[in-house]
């Protein structure tokens, strides 16, 4: 059944509703600092503040990090695990941490990862995109530039895109070669 008129308004946002919806966001997502600061910012926003003095947004993110709620490094790892899980190379990734506000110290690790992964994430993306050793049959040049483009696109480099995308349909991978291309 649908409403007839416009939304009763929320009420204003104290300091305790501000800490539940802090800890039903930390609850249900996995999250880093900037992103849980931007969440209740944007809820102030919505809402507004009926609390003393200014909302207390950044001592809540800190308390979150303090309870262990929040971990920036170890987000940055699963984001990172996840990512190159599903193909996509070491540059993709550091644009991910960059959108999710992770410092560079909280991100080595996770950028190390791709780093380290990067030949098997270009075959996972190749494999996925059955171009490269794992086409049916060899691409035309058309064929092969969209391939090396969405490589690109997808985070790896050029040289190691292109040394993949080298490979005949159905030819034995040599990993050691492809490290050599990174």
């Amino acid at each position: 059944m649908r409403r007839s008129g416009p939304r009763k308004p929320r009420p204003p946002l104290d300091e305790d509703k501000l800490n539940e919806l802090m800890l039903a966001y930390v609850g249900r997502f996995a999250t880093s600092r900037a992103k849980l600061a931007s969440y209740l910012s944007r809820k102030l926003r919505e809402r507004g503040w009926a609390g003393p003095g200014e909302a207390p947004v950044e001592a809540l993110v800190a308390k979150a990090a303090r309870l262990g709620f929040v971990d920036d490094a170890a987000f940055a790892l699963s984001k990172s695990r996840s990512l190159t899980a599903r193909g996509y190379g070491e540059r993709r990734v550091g644009q991910a941490l960059h959108a999710a506000g992770i410092g560079e110290t909280d991100g080595e690790a996770a950028r190390g990862h791709a780093r380290d992964d990067a030949v098997d994430a270009a075959l996972r993306f190749a494999g996925k995109r059955r171009i490269g050793p794992f086409a049916v049959t060899a691409a035309d040049p058309a064929g092969r530039e969209k391939a090396l483009a969405a490589m690109v696109r997808g985070g790896h480099g050029f040289r190691l895109a292109k040394a993949i995308l080298a490979l005949a349909p159905g030819a034995a991978i040599d990993r050691q070669a492809l490290e050599d291309q990174r």
